[in-house]
């Protein structure tokens, strides 16, 4: 008698497949790393454009004597430029006289100087404001009047003024600088000498060149008026024409009651010659600069005004073009009010930095996306997982395993959809990938109605046992 077969175990479970979760997204400690990273990124583009816009520039300025007005105007102008929190700075370069500064300045060692009119004018000398006049002042003791030019040519001339230069002004505006007795009949006057002493040691004339600014503060004029005698003040009638034929010199006109106040001296308008004193710059220095150094001045006048009155009253650089003197294109802009906008003048640099800070960004997103974020995964890719399914279809001997096979299937397409919207699944192949869902899912609802028409027999399960068990 045959021994009973054993019944067929039965086939444990197959556990169900957990539902497939999108990959996470980024990476929470590398957002806060990467999210300073890109803070850091931006403050340091800022601040470096701040920079590089607002880079200081230092100006080396030529001066005299550093007692002179000249040297104190500009210690203080390199005050008011810190003070304003602008990017240009000075380098004061002391000389012994203004001379040498002015020859310092036409080595092209220094990129500023200050110039009287009279002076050897350096070639690339373009003006950026105008400090200070000097206004020449005819005085004749008493009531003496000196009617003419001619008139005066013929005296004995006292010259109260900034040293040689003004001797040398005044014999060369007279017209008797190569007189044989030149040296004689045109003499300096020795500092502070009254001008009533001047007029008893023999000389018919003074003739005092000061800064416009200095006379109406100063009280001397009038003190010299109520002496015994007085002065009187001459006007030079070939003012013009002297202006005309000598670039340098300068109309000028001294008000009524400008030298004293009681008594009034002149009574009336004189017309009269004059210089001035300018700031001048290199013609190389940029437009930029120029019209920033031109704002500044021209903004802070009060500030840089000197006690004694030197440039109280300081005024824009002549810009015709037959100006004694050019005006710097930079200053003449600032002048005439055509400055460039910010715009105007950076919006090149602006289009090149935002193309420049936008290819930065995209390597830096790259970079960000490459390290924090896992590349998201074709639908496509998905759709190889549905078709491997598939394969298993055919294969399946029960209603069980086909239960398994289609809680694959609902795990990769729940896991689809969640995927899709958290970005970890893109829609690449998303036909692809419909299509093999579509088609796995048809041959498991096939095979599951194959199987209920064709149910595995008891016998078919007993030989299967023993071909296992033999």
């Amino acid at each position: 008698m045959s021994a009973e077969a054993p019944s067929p175990a039965p086939m444990p479970p197959r556990p169900r497949p957990p539902i497939a979760k999108p990959v996470a997204k980024t990476n929470r400690a590398q957002i806060i790393v990467f999210t300073l990273l890109t803070l850091l990124l931006s403050a340091v583009t800022v601040i470096g454009g701040r920079l590089w816009l607002r880079n200081s520039e230092t100006l080396v300025f030529a001066v005299g004597d550093a007692s002179g007005p000249e040297a104190k105007f500009v210690a203080k102008l390199a005050t008011v430029l810190k003070s304003n929190s602008s990017r240009l700075r000075l380098k004061i370069a002391p000389n012994p006289d203004n001379a040498k500064a002015l020859a310092q300045f036409d080595r092209r060692d220094a990129s500023l100087a200050i110039l009287r009119t009279d002076a050897r004018v350096p070639p690339r000398a373009r003006t950026i404001a105008i400090l200070e006049h000097d206004v020449v002042l005819v005085l004749s003791p008493g009531g003496k009047k000196i009617k003419s030019l001619s008139e005066l040519k013929k005296k004995r001339i006292a010259v109260v003024g900034n040293g040689e230069n003004s001797v040398n002004f005044v014999r060369s505006a007279l017209e008797i600088a190569d007189s044989p007795d030149a040296a004689q009949r045109v003499q300096q006057a020795p500092p502070n000498t009254p001008f009533d002493k001047l007029f008893a040691s023999g000389f018919a004339a003074v003739i005092a060149i000061e800064h416009a600014s200095k006379i109406v503060k100063d009280k001397t004029y009038e003190q010299y008026a109520k002496r015994a005698g007085g002065f009187t003040l001459n006007a030079i009638d070939a003012a013009k024409a002297l202006a005309r034929k000598y670039p340098a010199i300068s109309e000028e006109t001294v008000s009524t009651g400008m030298l004293s106040s009681s008594p009034a001296i002149p009574d009336d308008e004189v017309d009269t010659i004059g210089l001035e004193w300018l700031l001048v710059a290199q013609s190389s220095m940029s437009t930029t600069t120029a019209a920033e150094l031109a704002r500044i001045i021209y903004e802070n006048k009060a500030e840089l005004a000197l006690d004694d009155g030197f440039a109280s009253k300081i005024e824009p650089a002549a810009t015709d073009k037959d100006a004694f003197i050019v005006a710097h294109q930079g200053a003449a802009e600032y002048i005439n009010d055509d400055t460039k906008s910010f715009m105007d003048r950076y919006s090149d640099l602006m289009y090149l930095g935002a193309a420049a800070l936008s290819i930065i960004g995209s390597i830096f997103a790259a970079i960000y996306t490459k390290i924090t974020r896992v590349a998201p995964e074709k639908a496509s890719e998905l759709a190889g997982k549905i078709l491997d399914i598939g394969e298993r279809v055919e294969h399946a001997t029960c209603a069980e395993h086909l239960d398994e096979l289609q809680d694959e299937l609902e795990a990769i397409l729940r896991g689809a959809v969640i995927g899709l919207r958290d970005g970890t699944v893109s829609g690449d192949g998303m036909d692809t990938f419909k299509l093999g869902y579509e088609l796995v899912r048809d041959e498991i609802a096939l095979r599951r109605d194959h199987l209920k028409r064709h149910p595995a027999t008891p016998d078919e399960n007993l030989v299967v046992v023993k071909a296992a068990n033999g």
